[in-house]
């Protein structure tokens, strides 16, 4: 269990040798969370899709709560771990994944267009976090054993953030209006900002604002050579194009199931 937490090697740190980004243990352990997230959600959402809006809601409160539990179990851990109090800084939500630890828990508690623009928000990324952070978390598993606590505590919440998302989906909660498109625009823009600003005083790299760091993202980074405005305008300009082409294929679908009726 010391090992599992990392509590091997002074200031943390594991003994054994990463099994490597994209290793076939790095590639099951991803597929089975991946997997659980999905049929959990699924599952919860066909049963619930009948229901009241305050049983339905109750899945989400959970969900926000287990998440954002682990969020700061892991904030205070690493920094026990580090002997390094301000370790925090460096692990805030301000990655598109671990942004889901604020949207989420406005999904489950807020009233009104700013629950349902928050639960949209959750399902257009929940489900590429999820991607994101598992399969593509190569600054991850290029680092750390795949049994560790670091891969661990990340593969749960990032299931989570798709688990919700497909529950949403799946239970009738997604909204997806064109009136809050702006909305969804407006939190991620927020977010952006404050990720850049964190990495310029922190010298850190939320958002992967900075630089690819072995995940996807480097695929963007090597195409504008590195530039330091290029590529996180490039970053930014993706996530944005993401939203359109989500809200685009919905509306497309919504219009061809009307026809259809």
């Amino acid at each position: 269990m010391r090992e599992f937490f990392g509590l091997e090697v002074e200031n943390g740190g594991y003994l054994r040798e990463p099994e490597g980004y994209f290793s076939w243990q790095h590639l099951v352990f991803v597929t089975l969370i991946c997997l659980a997230a999905i049929l959990l959600g699924i599952v919860l959402g066909k049963r619930n899709r009948g229901r009241s809006d305050r049983e339905r809601n109750r899945v989400l409160i959970a969900a926000a709560l287990l998440l954002d539990a682990l969020e700061l179990f892991e904030i205070v851990f690493l920094c026990f771990r580090s002997h390094d109090p301000m370790n925090w800084l460096k692990n805030l939500p301000l990655f598109l994944c671990s942004v889901q630890a604020v949207a989420l828990p406005m999904a489950a508690f807020c009233k009104g267009r700013l629950k349902l623009a928050a639960q949209d928000f959750v399902s257009v990324f929940g489900v590429l976090g999820m991607l994101l952070g598992t399969y593509g978390a190569g600054q991850n598993y290029a680092c750390y054993p795949v049994l560790s606590f670091n891969n661990v505590q990340s593969g749960i919440v990032h299931g989570i953030s798709g688990f919700a998302a497909i529950y949403i989906f799946t239970a009738g909660l997604a909204s997806l209006q064109k009136r809050n498109i702006p909305i969804t625009y407006s939190i991620l823009a927020g977010l952006c900002a404050a990720a850049y600003a964190a990495n310029v005083l922190i010298g850190y790299n939320y958002m992967f604002l900075m630089r690819g760091d072995g995940t996807p993202y480097d695929l963007v980074y090597n195409a504008v050579g590195g530039s330091p405005v290029l590529y996180p305008l490039s970053v930014v300009a993706l996530f944005l194009v993401y939203i359109a082409v989500f809200y685009w294929v919905v509306f497309l679908i919504r219009r061809k199931r009307a026809k259809a009726m």
